[in-house]
């Protein structure tokens, strides 16, 4: 029997749901939503002596969704098999999510309200791909219209007298932030960075170029914190963690080679200010349960970082470790063995990635890339390979040039806006993480199972808290390839997936 055929005869009948209308682009193809339509995510329906598969490939984007019966073991030759009758387990995930830049308000209130309000459906509601961990800047970032702080008073503030919220959140992220904790009834998880200090706390007395945090000032830049959890939770949004420092190693770089707003620490220093300063601040205050991650930058500096996991008196305040993905095609995969420390169990979390942002030979978005969603897969993948709990894209909605960006350093996004016509743009990327996202639920137990493969073909299997099995399949072969998983109740599930996709099996 022909492959083809096979898989038709197993995929029983379809799931129905708001399929995607999709748009054909230079780069590939989007879905198209608008304040009247937009596609859905079809209901999981996982039942005895069945499986649920979902696929999105290079050709049909969207959720497509089928149901199969779970068969008697054969011996067939399959491409990829997955053996669940003897398996041990691994990290208890977090979850996946984006961020709350400046930039991603403003492209979200450029829209129609009914559109915005199908976007953060899309994100964050039941027929979405729910995310459910997000990060917030603390003041302004690259992708923010200006550059600016909570306090810059440039005579010096030390008592925080004059620090104030901008509108970049009361207008562009606060309300957003609260509609989506709506639509995940209030189980999103949030977590804090800062970029910058304000420039008169700073060596350089400006928020870009080679700039330091002047040691009399350690203790008012930790006060900061606190004062934005305190502004943030007076506007009913509180926080689960915080990470130490956005990329410090940009606070070494001078304005012709980086001018994103930074401040930079070298392990040194950033020991002392978390052990003497950050970490003592936190656990003293309101805020005392606050998650601390260190490092929050790409792979260049691991290998320093044991000097700070390490340290006696800095690990007692710190829970994890946040990795950007930036460098990772560079740098050694096995370099993320440094993030473990020897004296305490500390979780790994992707913290920021974006395509876009190498212009040389790309565009800051190409609309439709299907190679650019395949980015994303291979970096979660890897992750998960050594630990991650999490994983955590940057801008979740730019414009159609990439922006808007302070310092004109565009890249892409999941979702894209139209603001002449008032749609939106789903693309393939904004899948692939709904592929981690909405199958891969909070405390779900990452397997270490029994995989034979080609090359071509990566996977991800974990037992969910509702003790449905989701295998996360990625097929980077041209052709369908054919997935044999073996349940541990000796069952079979013996289907075909498409050439250049992305599954996941639910059983």
């Amino acid at each position: 029997m022909k492959p083809i055929a096979l898989f038709v005869i197993l995929l029983i009948s379809n799931v129905f749901s708001e399929e995607c209308s999709q748009l054909n682009t230079k780069y590939g193809h989007v879905c198209v939503c608008n304040s009247t339509y937009c596609d859905t995510v079809p209901e999981l329906n996982v039942s005895a002596g069945k499986y649920q598969i979902y696929t999105t490939s290079i050709g049909h984007l969207g959720f497509t969704s089928t149901i199969g019966e779970l068969q008697k073991s054969t011996n067939e030759v399959s491409e990829h098999k997955i053996n669940l009758v003897k398996v041990s387990t691994k990290q208890k995930v977090l979850g996946f999510g984006g961020a709350f830049t400046g930039s991603t308000g403003v492209n979200i209130k450029s829209l129609p309200e009914a559109a915005q309000e199908k976007l953060l459906k899309s994100y964050f509601g039941e027929t979405g791909i729910q995310y459910n961990l997000c990060r917030v800047p603390i003041g302004g970032t690259d992708f923010s219209t200006k550059f600016y702080t909570y306090d810059d008073n440039q005579k010096g503030d030390v008592k925080l007298e004059h620090f104030a919220l901008d509108e970049e959140d009361t207008i562009f992220k606060i309300p957003f932030i609260k509609k989506a904790m709506n639509l995940t009834n209030n189980s999103l998880k949030l977590f804090a960075t800062a970029w910058t200090a304000p420039p008169w706390m700073k060596t350089n007395n400006d928020y870009t170029g080679v700039g330091l945090l002047k040691f009399k000032y350690y203790q008012t830049w930790a006060d900061y914190y606190i004062k934005f959890f305190e502004e943030y939770s007076k506007n009913g949004v509180n926080f689960w963690g915080v990470t130490t420092q956005n990329e410090p190693t940009d606070g070494f770089l001078p304005k012709f080679l980086s001018k994103i707003n930074s401040m930079g620490f070298t392990p040194k220093l950033m020991n002392k200010w978390i052990a003497k300063h950050l970490g003592p601040t936190i656990r003293n205050s309101t805020f005392k349960d606050l998650k601390i991650i260190v490092h929050d930058d790409s792979r260049q500096t691991l290998p320093l970082l044991p000097l700070t996991i390490e340290n006696e008196d800095v690990i007692q305040f710190i829970d994890g470790v946040g990795v950007h993905w930036y460098l990772d095609d560079l740098l050694p995969t096995s370099w993320l063995k440094y993030t473990k420390s020897s004296k305490k169990e500390l979780f790994l979390l992707g913290t920021e990635a974006c395509n876009g942002y190498r212009h040389i030979n790309s565009k800051s978005v190409e609309l439709g890339s299907w190679h650019r969603a395949e980015n994303y897969i291979k970096n979660i993948l890897t992750d998960f390979e050594y630990g991650s709990i999490g994983w955590v894209d940057w801008n979740m909605v730019l414009d159609q040039e990439g922006g808007p960006c302070v310092i004109n350093n565009k890249v892409d996004s999941p979702i894209i806006t139209n603001n002449t016509t008032g749609e939106f743009y789903k693309q393939p990327m904004f899948y692939a993480m709904g592929h981690f996202s909405k199958f891969i639920i909070p405390k779900s137990v990452v397997m270490d199972v029994q995989n034979e493969y080609s090359s071509k073909v990566k996977s991800l299997t974990v037992l969910r808290p509702d003790n449905i099995t989701a295998a996360v399949i990625f097929n980077e072969h041209l052709l369908h390839t054919k997935i044999e998983i073996l349940t541990k109740e000796g069952l079979l599930i013996n289907t075909i997936v498409p050439g250049r996709s992305i599954n996941t099996i639910l059983f």
